[in-house]
């Protein structure tokens, strides 16, 4: 375990109690024209409640430190603002998942005969330019990490400069413009000349690509903005049945993203089978211009909400500020043994030795924060260690939209299309992340287990390694069964493996609850440990490693063909179990302070804002 984070569990109920926060006094909302902040009250403004319990001005009563390790935790209202950012992000999800579903068939496929428009009808096969499998893959490879590589340019303008809701509309008109430039790429009038389609359509991608790189990272802070600015810290409720419960802030941003997760795959599999049906009955141009439609709605919601959102300001500088912090205190530290430079980062004095206090006068002129923003900047650091696991995880997760679907045509169908069976995982997590949050998770805190961040995390690792195990034996039978041994894909193998496709249910189904373990608890984790003027940055970080894991796949495309499918999903599952272990092993100690982490009572250093009516850093 590193350093102490200056907060131990008999200072809890202090951290609960009101502090200097930069959320908005209630009511009226904070946004970056008018910053307001919690009124601190003075000794004669907090009342003892029963058992020392602190109560403020409002009636709201804080838990001491026993009641923070004895009570029950349940989770706040939500409210109704964030549900209206959560629509925007269900349509955003559908204008994107529903445009680049058709990618594929719009670039390799040729147009079928006597059509103009690329639809295909009944019988058939959709298309458009015919540039092959190799323009489409290289494409399609590209916007994925295209869109994965820009939320670090979207986070950074937001944080330094913008603040998240003017980015998010900035990032919404880009990426409407580079929707209408891809409806132009697939009029009938422009597929009768491919090359100058495809360029249209690379121009199209690229401004695609920004409009969603702005938009990804700010979004998801923006929601549980919503909540933390009316309840920043945990406080006691009593039930009607008598019980004394403690409403936790950080279960409750743990709901808000679950039912996100659940928002973004509605949108996501009407999309996906929406404009797969457009394409294949009307053309490509009306399944480029339904899902631009929709999310004109984006900027009609978000403009008549402006008023009624919780905004943080930007805060200028302070992204530099903490490089430079974790530099100065690398001073020293480095070593020509790679081993001793990693043994040094974790000592745990790290962080302690830079803080301001114990510097005294040989402080920088340039550290004009708190010891309170070092252990800030300390939470946000562990958060992106954490993180630099997950593209192991995404490369079995990535399974699912490639070699999966390969997979599924040489198996018996039943009339189902192969790309149809995907949709399995969103069908599985619109009807699991309800069941999660509704019994499961509140089932687990009644039995007093604390299901942790990290824990999910580590158990969605697991559960995905099950999954490319499940594929991997599901491979294995395929080769033994079917009459085309190990070369099922053949141009000449004409009959399936004896085997239901539905047989893949179990792997999808693995892969779902990984993703509510996994996925979803990774970006509540990129929110609740991040310094509150870094949320955009830390949120691309996690967002980014999934463009580092398509970087990684492309090691796996030799794997990726008969007859050694079953080596990839094997070795897969190997590479995610290996991941799994290391993974708790290197952070089970930082499990341990999940809650001492979230106590850390908020810095009043702002950047360019000052909590104290302080000048600007």
């Amino acid at each position: 375990m590193s350093g102490a984070i200056g907060l131990d569990l008999a200072e809890v109920s202090k951290s609960n109690a009101p502090q200097l926060l930069d959320v908005p006094a209630a009511p009226g909302p904070i946004n970056e024209k008018n910053e307001k902040t919690l009124y601190i009250p003075d000794d004669s403004s907090q009342s003892q409640s029963r058992e020392g319990s602190l109560t403020e001005l409002d009636g709201k009563e804080y838990p001491t430190a026993e009641e923070v390790n004895t009570l029950r935790r349940v989770c706040g209202t939500i409210p109704w603002g964030a549900y209206t950012i959560a629509f925007v992000e269900l349509c955003e999800r559908f204008s994107y998942y529903g445009t680049t579903i058709v990618f594929v068939n719009f670039i390799q496929q040729p147009l079928p005969p006597g059509s103009t428009t690329g639809a295909s009808g009944t019988k058939g096969q959709s298309g458009a330019l015919g540039f092959g499998q190799r323009a489409s893959t290289g494409l399609s490879t590209f916007n994925s990490m295209w869109a994965y590589f820009m939320p670090l340019v979207g986070a950074y303008m937001a944080d330094q400069y913008w603040g998240r809701y003017k980015t998010i509309q900035v990032s919404i008109f880009i990426a409407i413009v580079g929707h209408i430039i891809l409806i132009i790429a697939t009029l009938p009038s422009v597929i009768a000349h491919p090359n100058g389609a495809i360029a249209c359509f690379s121009v199209g991608l690229i401004i695609f690509g920004i409009g969603t790189g702005g938009f990804k990272p700010n979004i998801s802070p923006l929601i549980a903005e919503q909540y933390e600015s009316k309840h920043p810290k945990q406080y006691i409720q009593v039930k009607k049945s008598g019980e004394r419960v403690i409403v936790d802030p950080t279960m409750t941003i743990s709901r808000i993203y679950m039912y996100f997760y659940l928002m973004i795959n509605v949108g996501a599999l009407a999309g996906q089978i929406g404009m797969v049906y457009a394409e294949k009955y009307v053309g490509f141009w009306l399944s480029f211009l339904l899902p631009t439609c929709l999310f004109l709605c984006c900027p009609t919601v978000m403009f008549l909400m402006r008023n009624k959102y919780a905004r943080r300001p930007p805060t200028g500088s302070v992204l530099t500020k903490a490089l430079k912090l974790w530099t100065f205190a690398m001073r020293g530290r480095w070593s020509a043994n790679p081993a001793k430079t990693f043994k040094n980062m974790r000592s745990d004095d790290f962080w302690e030795s830079v803080k301001p206090s114990r510097l005294g006068s040989a402080k920088p002129v340039w550290m004009t924060f708190d010891d309170v923003w070092v252990d800030e900047v300390r939470r946000g650091f562990k958060a992106c260690t954490v993180f630099l696991w997950i593209p192991i995880y995404w490369l079995a997760y990535n399974q699912m939209t490639t070699n999966l679907i390969s997979q599924a045509a040489t198996m018996e169908l039943h009339g189902a299309p192969n790309d149809l069976i995907n949709n399995i995982d969103p069908v599985a997590l619109v009807i699991f992340i309800p069941v999660c949050d509704l019994f499961l998770y509140p089932g687990l805190e009644r039995a007093g287990i604390r299901f942790t961040p990290l824990k999910k995390i580590a158990w969605g690792f697991g559960l995905a390694a099950a999954s490319m195990i499940a594929s991997a034996v599901t491979q294995h039978y395929i080769y033994k069964l079917g009459t085309c041994g190990d070369h099922p894909s053949s141009e000449l193998c004409e009959t399936p493996a004896p085997i239901n496709v539905w047989v893949q249910t179990i792997p999808y189904l693995l892969i779902a609850f990984s993703e509510i373990f996994t996925s979803i608890t990774a970006l509540e984790y990129a929110f609740t440990k991040a310094p509150k003027n870094l949320r955009s940055v830390v949120t691309s970080i996690f967002l980014f490693m999934s463009a580092i894991s398509y970087a990684i796949g492309e090691a796996f495309v030799g794997l990726s063909e008969d007859p050694l499918l079953t080596w990839n999903y094997t070795t897969i599952a190997c590479l995610t179990a290996v991941a799994c272990a290391g993974f708790w092993t290197a952070h089970r100690g930082l499990d341990k302070e999940e809650d001492k982490m979230n106590k850390i009572p908020e810095s009043s250093f702002k950047g360019r804002q000052m909590s104290h009516g302080g000048s600007a850093a």
